[in-house]
Order: structure tokens, then C-alpha cells, then sequence
């Protein structure tokens, strides 16, 4: 049987199955890709915010990364919630060893505004884990925590880009979606520019939007896309699956995961 290619995740848990590493796999499954993981932490989460939230052990991580990348080998990596300065410096020197694309979700805190990465990360963020990405994919929230800029228009897109990528990701996805309008996003290298659009959906069911979307982006890479194709087929899937978005409990749901399978 051929062996699909192969993405790793390395994030945190979500118990409600919307986000994190249950929204990883999910996203992949539905991509053709075999997902493998690396857990960070584990969070109590369901639709209305996060409860509590344990990050592991550095050496946990190491293991779960070495175990899986030396004997399964990898062709895409995704990263997520790492919650410390520890494990970003944990995470992002791994990446450095491993000749693969990697897509950085640089997740700070949750859809609900909860934490979910300590405060004294954010260093770690920008001089260790940015610099290994191949794309990083910053929403306007995680713009403003790393680069201290208020994106209020799409011409301010085009700084928050700048300004993200002098920390050294080759690529950057800066997503747009707080903005008024169509939900549109701006992706570049400081050289090319792609603005990606699409209808903005009335539904609030969105949990995971940003995990799906790097764990898409991701997908992508590893069946030996460009970036360009990777995060252009990526935002074509999040955007079903957000107008597929379902309810949960008494909060926000998720966005549908397998909404292709159900057309």
C-alpha cells in the first residue's frame, strides 16, 4: 500500500475536540495526510472557554518528537499551543534539526480570550520558534502580542507582515479575519504578495479556525506543494469548514472538520 505523507502536530489538547491537537488530526485525516502528535499540555476545554491548563514536561516532548521523527520520519510539521518559554525553546530547537517545512500557529490564547502561553514566552516566540518556521500564521490578536501593531485596516495587513516577518519566518499568513467584510488574509515572503478572500459566513460556531488552518497549510507542504498552493487549498477547506460549523454545548462550536464528506 503506498504510505501517505506524513504531518506531525506538536500542540496541546482540547478536551471539547474543536481545537488543538483533536482539531490537527481531524483536519489531516480529511486531507489525505497521516497525522502523528506531539502533545505540549493538556487543557479542561469545552465551548465556553478553557478551565485549566498543564503544560509537560520538557523532556516529554523531546521524547514524543524523537520517537516519531527518527523512526516514522515526517515531510511537514505544525506547531501550536507550546504554554512556555521552556518548551518553545524545547520545540524550536528540534525544528531546527529537522530538514522539513514547518507552520507556526503562534497560538497565545484561546478563541474564548483565555492564556493558553505564558506571558515570559513571548521572547522565545520571536528570536527561537519564528525564526524556524517556513510560514507563520499570526492572527491579528497574535500580531499585536508580537509585534506590538493595531491592524485596523488591509493596508495595515501589509506592515503586520513586515514587522512579522523581520523575525525570520520565511513566509508570512497574516489572517484577517476581525477585519469588516470579506474574511481576507495576506500572504507573503516581502517580496510576493497573495490576498486570499472569501464570504465571510454568518456563524458563530468557529472553534479552531487557526489550528485547522495551519494543520491544512501543513497538509499541504507535505504532498509537495508551494506555499502559495499549500495556504490558497488551506483557505478553500476553513472556509467550508466554517460555513459547517455546528453548535456544542452552550458556547462556541467547532467549525466541521469533515464537511467535505458530507456534501
Amino acid at each position: 500500500m503506498p504510505i501517505p505523507p506524513r504531518v506531525l502536530t506538536v500542540a496541546g489538547s482540547d478536551s471539547g475536540g474543536g481545537a488543538g491537537i483533536q482539531a490537527d488530526l481531524k483536519t489531516m485525516l480529511a486531507l489525505g495526510v497521516h497525522g502523528m502528535s506531539v502533545l505540549t499540555a493538556v487543557t479542561a476545554q469545552n465551548s465556553r472557554g478553557v478551565q485549566g491548563a498543564w503544560e509537560l514536561p520538557a523532556e516529554a516532548v523531546r521524547a514524543q518528537y524523537r520517537s516519531v521523527v527518527d523512526d516514522i520520519g515526517v515531510q511537514a510539521v505544525k506547531t501550536g499551543m507550546l504554554a512556555s518559554a521552556e518548551l518553545v525553546r524545547t520545540v524550536a530547537e528540534l525544528l531546527a534539526g529537522t530538514p522539513v517545512p514547518v507552520v507556526v500557529d503562534p497560538v497565545g490564547i484561546s478563541k474564548h480570550g483565555d492564556a493558553l502561553l505564558a506571558a515570559s514566552a513571548l521572547d522565545a516566540v520571536r528570536t527561537k520558534l519564528l525564526p524556524v518556521a517556513t510560514v507563520a500564521t499570526p492572527n491579528l490578536d497574535e500580531v499585536a502580542w508580537l509585534t506590538g501593531l493595531r491592524v485596523t485596516s488591509e493596508e495595515g495587513m501589509r506592515r503586520a507582515a513586515d514587522e512579522v516577518l523581520a523575525f525570520g519566518p520565511r513566509w508570512a499568513l497574516i489572517k484577517g479575519g476581525h477585519l469588516e467584510g470579506d474574511a481576507v488574509d495576506l500572504l507573503t515572503d516581502g517580496t510576493e504578495e497573495h490576498w486570499l478572500r472569501a464570504p465571510r459566513h454568518d456563524n458563530r460556531h468557529t472553534h479552531g479556525t487557526g489550528c485547522t488552518l495551519a494543520s491544512a497549510i501543513a497538509s499541504g507542504l507535505a504532498k509537495g506543494r508551494t506555499v502559495p498552493e499549500a495556504v490558497t487549498e488551506a483557505k478553500d477547506y476553513v472556509t467550508g469548514a466554517i460555513a459547517a460549523g455546528f453548535p456544542l454545548g452552550g458556547g462556541i462550536g467547532p467549525v466541521d472538520h469533515g464537511w467535505r464528506g458530507r456534501l
